[in-house]
């Protein structure tokens, strides 16, 4: 099929040709046209920006600037792709029960997050249950799953099957709680208040003093990270696992007041039943060396204590720091608890 040649503009003066008023015509319908087809692809776009602001803007609760340019105010759940991260924002405070998908995993709670194999298929967007069942969430707090699984649970029935020395024959898949974020940070803080209900008390031999709730810095993978935060046996600890290997950085005494752990007799000496706050703050220093320190606020006063400190540089514990940026995340031990109050910022 032969294409109409583009009309050539003659720039020189030229008669007019009665042929010309209707070419005009037909130029002046085609602009015509096409202004209204403009106009309207104007007209959907504008729309279509004003609809995506509204929604963003109803969807998530307005945050306010803070002096140090994050975004503090309110608590909220960003919308986050699998490749961004939270470093675009420099904060994350955790809401729970908001935008998480719910299961038959009831168990009491108004919500409850399953755990999952792999981060890309947990069903929130900002957490990935790695070990521990289910966690229960809503009314401002969540929770490891609290008290037994019942009897037909799937999770009760699978760890029954993979685990059931630390699990109780899969009833108790807390003793193994593993929280971690689903994007990564680099120089950033965590904190969280937490309330111990029970320590179960496990016959298993992974049942000791080293058991906790713990902090996960700079997480890479389940074999490599830093670890800081309280010990069943009242020690503070800030430690490194690297290749499957654990190198204890700092550690001292803190809720002890003379008593000494014993597996049987005296299994806890962390306080039940209290909300007590630890908070880790971890960042490059001199692009060499990895600074970590773990404070703690042991009665919910909002007044942080530099318990421990910690500097990892070279090889000195096992292999080179952990400089690049990593996950964050919770792990506790044998021992139903609840959280609230999560937050991170960047440092």
């Amino acid at each position: 099929m032969e294409t109409k040649k583009e009309k050539n503009i003659d720039p020189e003066p030229r008669q007019e040709n009665p042929d010309d008023e209707k070419t005009n015509e037909s130029f002046t319908r085609i602009k015509g046209l096409f202004r209204k087809k403009f106009a309207v692809w104007i007209i959907a776009a504008s729309a279509i920006f004003i609809l995506g602001t509204a929604y963003l803007f109803f969807a998530f609760p307005e945050t306010e600037q803070t002096e140090q340019g994050s975004f503090a105010g309110k608590f909220f759940k960003p919308f986050l792709a699998e490749d961004q991260s939270f470093l675009e924002r420099n904060s994350f405070f955790f809401l729970p029960g908001r935008n998480e998908s719910a299961s038959s995993e009831k168990n009491g709670a108004e919500t409850v997050l399953n755990e999952a194999s792999k981060k890309e298929k947990s069903s929130s967007q900002d957490w990935w249950l790695n070990s521990g069942g289910i966690m229960n969430l809503g009314s401002g707090e969540f929770s490891t799953n609290l008290g037994p699984l019942s009897k037909d649970s799937r999770w009760r029935k699978l760890y029954s099957k993979s685990n059931p020395e630390d699990t109780d024959k899969g009833y108790y898949p807390q003793n193994i709680f593993r929280l971690v974020t689903r994007s990564k940070w680099d120089n950033f803080s965590q904190s969280v208040y937490f309330k111990i209900e029970k320590i179960n008390l496990n016959q298993s031999e992974n049942r000791n003093e080293s058991n906790g709730i713990l902090f996960f810095n700079r997480y890479q993978d389940g074999d490599n990270l830093y670890y800081a935060g309280i010990r069943v046996d009242g020690d503070a600890v800030i430690k490194k696992k690297i290749n499957d290997k654990y190198y204890t950085l700092k550690e001292k005494e803190f809720f002890t007041n003379g008593q000494e752990y014993d597996k049987e007799k005296n299994p806890n000496l962390i306080p039940l039943n209290s909300w007590i706050g630890i908070k880790s703050e971890i960042k490059n220093v001199d692009g060499e060396t990895v600074s970590i320190k773990l404070y703690i606020d042991s009665g919910e006063k909002g007044e942080w204590q530099l318990v421990l400190e910690a500097h990892d540089s070279q090889d000195k514990y096992g292999k080179e720091p952990f400089l690049e940026k990593g996950y964050a995340g919770i792990r506790t031990d044998f021992m139903d608890v609840r959280f609230k109050n999560y937050e991170i910022l960047k440092i």
